[in-house]
């Protein structure tokens, strides 16, 4: 049997720290180790503050993967799409490690958060640290709802993770984040219709104008994935900011990734007639990467040592 991580498909929750990490050492035993030790710290505290709603997600970078687990790779980890088009792009974060962290209650992401890093300081360097929070009922720093399209029960499963197509990675998951930054000044600064209209539906309820146009966000997002599904990401994005600086924490989970890749063209490229996402006018990608994150059992098995040149599954 192939688990998937628990926090792929979980609930949302209040809270949110991710951290990125970038390896500083050789030492693939002890990190594939620890790596599953941190599985044990995720289920620790969900079993020690249950009403909590505790989650972790460890994910491993499309080019670090090949360092850490050299036996075998998933079919689709590839690099993160790095995109430009005008004065619209994705850039690339190169990371190695992801670690998700989610709760409801903020004082345990901090506490999960400074284990974690105790457990891999030796080992890491820390590239990124942002923590997010769940705003009103769901929305965007925009106003807007995030995630409101999402696979719901086993919907989820189906789109978010790996199945019989790739059976040594079966209960994977395909994850691509990205920080945005928004430009509120600006943004605030729209009439309601823009910002609906750029959007493709209404703020207040969250429903489709009957004419989006095909440069609305919810156009040229609003993608089917390989096999003609819809929708074809689990989206666990999250706002995060303070005073000076507001955003969104984009993350996807899926089965492919072929999905991201084809989502994001749309929203950077457009089409043919120049029609691209006008969010990016007024929200930025900051970062960007690529990751895969194993199955339970593969990241278990994967901690033990390496004996003659094979992995013992």
């Amino acid at each position: 049997m192939s688990q998937p991580q628990k926090g792929i498909c979980a609930e949302p929750n209040l809270h949110a720290q991710y951290l990125l990490f970038n390896v500083v050492d050789d030492d693939f035993p002890a990190i594939r180790e620890k790596l599953s030790r941190l599985l044990d710290l995720f289920e620790h505290f969900d079993d020690e503050h249950y009403e909590a709603m505790v989650s972790g997600v460890i994910g491993v970078g499309a080019s670090f993967w090949s360092e850490l687990y050299p036996i075998s790779r998933p079919q689709e980890l590839n690099a993160f799409p790095d995109m430009q088009s005008e004065d619209r792009c994705a850039p690339v974060l190169q990371c190695d490690l992801y670690i998700q962290i989610r709760a409801d209650r903020l004082d345990i992401c901090h506490a999960i958060g400074i284990e974690v890093l105790d457990l891999l300081r030796v080992h890491v360097e820390l590239v990124e640290q942002v923590s997010a929070f769940r705003y009103l009922d769901g929305r965007d720093l925009t106003g807007f709802m995030v995630n409101e399209d999402n696979p719901r029960g086993m919907k989820k499963f189906d789109i978010a993770i790996v199945g019989d197509s790739d059976p040594e990675f079966k209960g994977g998951s395909y994850l691509h984040i990205q920080r945005y930054r928004h430009d509120m000044t600006r943004w605030n600064a729209l009439a309601l219709r823009r910002q609906e209209a750029i959007m493709g539906k209404t703020k207040e309820h969250n429903l489709p104008l009957v004419d989006t146009g095909r440069s609305s966000h919810t156009f040229r997002t609003k993608l089917t994935g390989p096999q003609g599904e819809y929708p074809s990401l689990l989206k666990q994005s999250m706002p995060y900011g303070d005073m000076l600086m507001q955003g969104l924490f984009f993350v996807s989970c899926a089965n492919n990734s072929k999905s991201f890749r084809e989502m994001l063209h749309s929203r950077v490229f457009g089409d043919e007639l120049g029609h691209y996402d006008r969010l990016l006018d007024y929200s930025n990608a900051e970062t960007g990467a690529a990751f895969f994150a194993p199955s339970i059992q593969f990241i278990k098995r994967a901690a033990k040592e390496y004996e003659d040149g094979k992995v013992p599954f």
